[in-house]
This record gives C-alpha cells, sequence and structure tokens, in this order.
C-alpha cells in the first residue's frame, strides 16, 4: 500500500477514535467498514472495529473474528494481542489463549506485564496456581506503573488464598 494511503487510513481511524468517544458508534463501524473495504489488509482497522464489537456490543464472536483478521494483517502491531487474549478469556478458549499470549511475549512493544497478568488469570482460573504466582510475579517484574504492580500484587495474595483452599494442578 502506498504511504499515502496508509497515513490517510491512519487519519480515519483517529476520526473513528473520536467518534466512539462521542458514543457514535454506528458511524465508527460505518467508517471502519469503510477502510476495511477499501483497503483490505489494513489490519488496524480489524483491531478497531474488533475492540468496539467487544466493547460497546458485547459481540465476542465478532470480536474475535475481526482480532483474527488484525493478527493475519498485520502481526507485529501489539495492542491486538491483549484484545484478543481478553476476548478468548471471555469464552474460556484457555488453550487458544495460552498459545496466543505465549507468541504475545515474542512482540516488539507488547506490554509484558499485561501479557504476563493474563497468563497469571488464565492459570489462577483453572486452579493452577503455583503457574499463576509465577505469571503474576512476572507482571511485576516488567511493570513500571505503581498502581498496575498493586493490582498485580493483590492478584497474588488473593491466589495464594485460593491455593490454601483448592488443590494445586499444577
Amino acid at each position: 500500500m502506498p504511504y499515502s494511503d496508509y497515513l490517510e487510513n491512519e487519519d480515519l481511524l483517529i476520526e473513528a477514535d473520536e467518534l466512539i468517544r462521542n458514543n457514535k458508534i454506528s458511524e465508527a463501524v460505518l467508517l471502519l467498514e469503510g477502510i476495511i473495504a477499501n483497503t483490505p489488509d489494513f489490519g488496524k482497522a480489524y483491531n478497531h472495529l474488533g475492540w468496539v464489537y467487544e466493547t460497546k456490543m458485547k459481540d465476542f464472536k465478532s470480536a474475535e473474528k475481526m482480532y483474527r483478521q488484525c493478527l493475519a494483517y498485520d502481526p507485529q502491531y501489539p495492542p491486538v494481542y491483549l484484545n484478543l487474549a481478553i476476548v478468548l478469556s471471555t469464552q474460556e478458549k484457555y488453550e487458544e489463549l495460552e498459545a496466543l499470549l505465549f507468541d504475545a511475549l515474542l512482540i516488539s512493544g507488547v506490554d509484558k506485564a499485561a501479557i504476563f497478568n493474563e497468563l497469571g488469570i488464565m492459570y489462577e482460573l483453572n486452579l493452577k496456581f503455583v503457574k499463576a504466582l509465577e505469571h503474576y510475579r512476572m507482571a511485576v517484574a516488567h511493570s513500571l506503573n505503581d498502581v498496575n504492580v498493586e493490582t498485580y500484587m493483590k492478584s497474588m495474595e488473593r491466589c495464594r488464598t485460593k491455593q490454601g483452599i483448592f488443590t494445586d494442578e499444577s
């Protein structure tokens, strides 16, 4: 795609973000669908559309489809990994989630602390407390945000409490 088309699409994404902020969801969807119709290989548009399906419409199947399209066209786009991870976790697709999260750790610019946290959540929900604690620790190690560190520490406390109640399956 010519660089001028890329820049135009970036401007349209900013416009879509503004429409979403102003709760003009149908207009944002039409704009994003227009970007995809004109430039089907512009992965970021699929990510944005997936985010709308996920957060505004609670249509997790459509969100997952859009996020996967983004990955197909732009596998180096960091935000799509966490977005898809949350949708997979919501749908309890843990095997796919685990593979995605480990792939995400290899992507330059991805929020590793958030990825390790998602791994911790996944293992905790599956009663694998040793693995969960290990990944929450890694989230702490990779975070420079005090609020997030506190959240990860609280997750570790919660996980230890559960560990005392349930048998660890890990």
